[in-house]
């Protein structure tokens, strides 16, 4: 009879005791605040990192866009481009920026793709490493400007 009191007053006194039950939720609330500050400082810098890919494909396609023929310029004023010299300008710029892309030229239009990978701080402690984005840009060769655009 003794044992059965004893054994009830255990459970009763396990049942009223809250030792450690704040502890897991503290950690799980700091688990998820720290996932939370992960995707905003990640998320931020993705975004960042996208803006620059953009900017290097259309700063990539311009340079491009800048080799015409110059023959058929001054012949008649057409503006056509050299598909091989645009390619290649293209390439360089990515080439001497730094970034990974793709160039290709369709008619008058050189066509940039710029990816960037994007290692993260925070996220990288749920096992994400880094964020890859992609950027486009295109340009065509144009006439100078002789008067205020509308």
């Amino acid at each position: 009879m003794r044992f059965v009191a004893s054994l009830r007053r255990r459970v009763r006194g396990l049942r009223d005791d809250e030792d450690g039950r704040v502890t897991a939720f503290v950690v799980i609330m700091a688990v998820a605040a720290l996932l939370f500050s992960g995707l905003v400082l990640d998320g931020g810098l993705a975004l960042a990192a996208k803006v620059r890919a953009i900017g290097e494909a259309q700063e990539a396609a311009r340079a491009g866009a800048q080799e015409i023929d110059l023959t058929a310029y001054r012949a008649d004023g057409t503006l056509r481009l050299l598909p091989q010299q645009a390619s290649a300008a293209a390439r360089n710029y990515l080439a001497a920026a730094g970034h990974a892309g793709t160039v290709s030229v369709a008619g008058n239009t050189v066509n940039v793709s710029v990816t960037i990978t994007q290692p993260t701080q925070l996220l990288g402690l749920a096992g994400l490493a880094s964020i890859t984005v992609t950027g486009t840009g295109q340009a065509q060769p144009q006439r100078g400007i002789s008067g205020v655009l509308p």
